[in-house]
């Protein structure tokens, strides 16, 4: 068996969900063995139906209302458990925040292999081997999987394409697990109120650097990204000055994001902002100075004042969508 565990947030399943199945599909295909999907937390029923129609061939439902928020012993111990019962010989989940942290807490209760922060999924020789960064996305390493069962797969966040419906509808189990006593239990979320969509999960990103001079000025990315229906992102100097909140920002010490469009304003370009966001399928640098390390990464470079030319920018993205 393979086992995708299917990340899900408030009651909506991730878009990394989708695309970790695809890989846990190809697995399963290239073994000859079957699918399994696996939802943890609370009235998480109509999330395993939507599941059952990417290709599984059965979803398991771990429903508990101990499993509402999100704790490492929490979902880590009913995995656990899952793995012992069902015996997957490949668990594969998504190298989020939330994934990172599950798929280490996991690895050590099951004392296994764990292949984190993965970007492509091969097959040589009957072998599985995965590909994933080093070095600060300098390199990168090809891993043979060891032998121990199960190994577990950690997939980058936006590395690959997602998994689509399909005419196939898997069953929807109840698993016979439940989470025991909590160490820790959430006793409060706060949330901060965001007019823009969910960082690494964004097909547009707009990121600001050191060149937005002070933290009033995010307000013009805020206003282009609210015409692009993008996310803002920020660089760690940006960060480090306490022009935005860590969660925005963008690199090897924040998170990495692969969008559709990566536009950079005031943004030098150190390596360690680059790692963050080099796998954008385009990206566009606003930057003052013309040797700016961005502009050697960028598709299209804009060499200029960005005061001057994101409120262009802006207004001309308006005038489209208005057409």
């Amino acid at each position: 068996m393979v086992l995708v565990f299917a990340e899900q947030r408030e009651g909506q399943l991730k878009k990394v969900a989708f695309e970790a199945l695809l890989v846990g599909y190809r697995v399963a295909r290239e073994k000859s063995e079957e699918l399994c999907a696996v939802v943890a937390g609370r009235n998480v029923g109509p999330l395993a139906h939507e599941l059952a129609r990417f290709g599984v061939d059965k979803v398991l439902t771990i429903d508990d209302p101990a499993l509402e928020h999100y704790t490492p012993d929490g979902y880590g111990g009913v995995l656990e458990k899952l793995c012992r019962e069902q015996r997957p010989s490949v668990v594969v989940l998504s190298a989020t925040a939330l994934g990172k942290d599950l798929g280490a807490t996991l690895a050590a209760r099951l004392e296994t292999q764990l292949i984190q922060d993965v970007t492509t999924v091969e097959f040589e020789d009957g072998a599985l081997v995965a590909t994933r960064p080093v070095y600060a996305g300098k390199a990168l390493s090809r891993v043979k999987a060891p032998a121990a069962t199960p190994l577990i797969i950690a997939m980058r966040p936006r590395a690959g394409d997602m998994q689509q419906a399909t005419d196939k509808k898997g069953a929807v189990v109840a698993a016979a697990v439940a989470p025991g006593d909590l160490r820790a239990q959430v006793a409060e979320v706060v949330k901060a109120v965001l007019e823009t969509v969910e960082l690494t999960e964004a097909d547009i990103v707009v990121s600001g650097g050191r060149g937005m001079k002070g933290p009033e000025n995010f307000v013009l990315l805020e206003e282009l990204a609210k015409v692009l229906s993008a996310a803002v992102g920020a660089s760690r100097a940006a960060v480090d000055a306490n022009w935005r909140d860590h969660q925005f920002q963008v690199g090897q010490t924040g998170k990495v994001v692969a969008p559709t469009v990566y536009i950079a304003c005031g943004i030098s370009g150190a390596i360690q902002h680059l790692v963050g966001m080099i796998n954008s399928k385009c990206i566009v640098a606003i930057n003052k100075d013309p040797e700016a390390n961005i502009l050697k990464v960028a598709d299209y470079g804009l060499v200029g004042d960005l005061f001057k030319i994101v409120p262009l920018l802006t207004e001309e993205f308006k005038k489209l969508k208005a057409t």
